[in-house]
């Protein structure tokens, strides 16, 4: 297993934080690869948890070891949630992040126009809102990290949740985020699939016909949304499998996706 380091997003208290404990602080566990095997790209990777919880394993650490093994620098976002924290803070966790790598690219040997993002779960929907969300930067701050970029240059999306506003959204998502008494216009604007435009990333979808808690409904629409852009894309969509796979390594079949998304990742960054 690679070792890794822990970097506090903002190291005199994050925004709004509540209190000084572990989940007051959000921050990012760093992975790098051997010098002599990285291809100077970066994911940001989102573990899903409904936004109430963090799959620090299954949906963080394993895929961070699958993409340093292929040469990736991963860092695996430990962002604020429920029942403390709902919107806007995952979101700008999730952007702070973003900025931080860019803005030490040099220092991690990267390339800053390739820093992707990669989610699971409510963990798809805030790297979907990143890559729907996003600005250049403000340029004038002496604050070096606000002063990069937080536009994701690729997004891997995995049975991600993405709209608030139909019948098959993540109500638990939904709920942690924005709470059971929200306003329409919000649920609106936290619905990914209505925000895609020409400058959205290029995302990789995968999802499982079988999943019984984020309908594969959500990966489809934001698919179409995509394709209605002429934004670069490609959705797998498997038969049979449960919510929360990760890398699907026990399932012979299902860890095939990953072997797609391998070769959509390496033709991005070759790009």
């Amino acid at each position: 297993m690679t070792s890794s380091t822990r970097i506090v997003l903002w190291p005199r208290g994050a925004p709004g934080a509540e209190g000084e404990t572990i989940a007051d602080v959000p921050l990012v566990e760093v992975f790098l690869p051997p010098n002599d095997q990285a291809n100077g790209a970066a994911v940001l990777v989102c573990p899903g948890g409904g936004y109430g919880f963090l799959s620090l394993e299954n949906e963080g650490s394993q895929p961070a070891q699958w993409l340093v093994e292929r040469g990736f620098a991963a860092f695996v976002l430990h962002y604020r949630i429920a029942p403390r924290y709902g919107h806007p803070f995952p979101l700008r966790d999730a952007q702070r992040a973003l900025r931080t790598i860019r803005s030490r690219a040099h220092e991690w040997k990267l390339d800053d126009d390739k820093i992707g993002i990669w989610g699971f779960s409510a963990g798809g929907h805030l790297a979907a809102s990143c890559a729907t969300n996003w600005d250049e930067g403000q340029p004038r701050s002496s604050d070096l990290v606000e002063a990069s970029s937080c536009r994701p240059d690729f997004a891997v999306l995995a049975y991600p949740v993405i709209s608030f506003v139909e019948e098959w959204t993540h109500i638990g998502s939904r709920d942690n985020l924005i709470g059971k008494s929200f306003k329409p216009e919000l649920a609106e604007r936290l619905s990914p699939e209505k925000h895609v435009d020409e400058r959205t990333p290029p995302t990789f979808l995968f999802h499982t016909t079988a999943d019984d808690v984020v309908p594969v409904q959500n990966s489809i629409a934001f698919y179409q949304s995509l394709q209605a852009h002429n934004v670069a894309t490609e959705l797998h969509v498997y038969e049979d499998g449960p919510h929360g796979v990760g890398l699907a390594q026990d399932d012979a079949v299902l860890s095939t996706w990953t072997e797609r998304l391998e070769s959509w990742l390496l033709g991005i960054i070759q790009k």
